[in-house]
């Protein structure tokens, strides 16, 4: 197992440096010039000279990325151009609310992904299976973008029954900022008329954001259940008189975790990186947001600091996926 974890650190390690290094060379190429927006629009050439001068933007690529590299390791990612703060303090600011966002939407993929691929397994062929996978085909076909729109328009517009956007009404002091989730720090804070509100502004994007996911999740546990449930041991387990809930649950779904699990770490990750369009169009403060603004201005320390945050959560959350194996299957061999 040590040699295991020590061996998947390396690799981490030289992965996120590979990931960084190719996003830091492609962030240059992008259109526009930081030092131009910092110094203004009315800033003269000599102003802005000062400003990219200072910026270390007139040294080479590759002495600005060995300078970028250490900063890093110092804890230092530099100022935002767009926020004139620290990138590291926005970062604690606007991450948890893109984790609390995915973090829902995980869950109620895997929960309601893993109860209709189920259903769809034990009921294929019939009405039952099709309705699943013509739900599932749906979801992964429509475009989360055009599917947030559209709920705006009838929940919101329409019906009146969910908020706009945001994480809280217009003019609702939040809770004082303990964790960054909303929901958890008005529980913290005794607050439990924000805890509900805060509640009702999460249910459209999160909706929208786990049904991709959900999709995903349902057809890989219809297959792998189908699979499962034509092995010897199922149908001797029916043979001896096994209830149907016990032989599906204990005995089929308990062997196909392994496909569940590492669907659940991939949809995870890639929930964290697709949240932008659903931050934008959800007018949620968020990670997906920043990067937006991040890109549109050309913010080439966030954009960097960015993509490392992201490809750290990425490889630990799969991490942590090859570990589980070893829990749900003793037969997997880590060394």
């Amino acid at each position: 197992m040590g040699r295991f974890i020590l061996r998947r650190l390396v690799s981490t390690t030289f992965l996120i440096l590979g990931v960084v290094l190719m996003t830091f060379a492609l962030a240059r190429l992008l259109p526009g010039d930081p030092a131009r927006l910092i110094a203004g629009a009315r800033a003269d050439a000599d102003a802005v000279a000062a400003v990219r001068e200072r910026l270390g933007l007139d040294d080479p690529i590759f002495t600005q990325f060995v300078t970028y590299i250490g900063n890093v390791l110092e804890g230092d990612f530099g100022r935002s151009v767009i926020t004139r703060r620290p990138i590291s303090e926005d970062i604690l600011t606007f991450f948890p609310a893109t984790l609390e966002l995915v973090i829902f939407a995980a869950l109620i993929s895997l929960v309601l992904g893993t109860a209709l691929g189920v259903v769809a397994a034990v009921r294929a062929g019939r009405p039952s299976d099709v309705g699943v996978r013509t739900v599932a085909v749906t979801g992964l076909s429509v475009p989360d973008f055009w599917l947030a729109l559209i709920f705006q328009l009838l929940f919101f517009a329409t019906w009146g029954l969910l908020p706009f956007g945001g994480r809280l009404g217009t003019g609702v002091t939040p809770p004082d900022f303990v964790t960054g989730f909303m929901t958890l720090d008005s529980l913290l804070a005794g607050r439990f008329d924000l805890f509900v509100q805060a509640l009702r502004h999460m249910i459209l994007p999160v909706v929208v954001l786990s049904i991709p996911s959900m999709a995903i999740t349902t057809r890989i546990v219809r297959t792998t259940m189908l699979e499962t449930l034509s092995q010897d041991y199922v149908r001797t387990a029916r043979a001896k008189g096994v209830s149907p809930f016990r032989l599906y649950t204990r005995h089929a779904l308990r062997n196909a975790l392994l496909p569940i699990v590492t669907i659940f770490g991939l949809n995870t990750g890639l929930l964290i990186s697709g949240a932008v369009f659903i931050e934008l169009i959800y007018d949620w403060p968020g990670l997906g947001r920043y990067t937006a603004n991040a890109i549109a201005g050309s913010d080439y320390n966030a954009i960097m600091a960015i993509t490392l945050v992201v490809a750290i959560a990425y490889t630990l959350i799969n991490f942590l996926v090859d570990l589980s194996y070893a829990l749900l299957d003793p037969r997997v061999k880590l060394a």
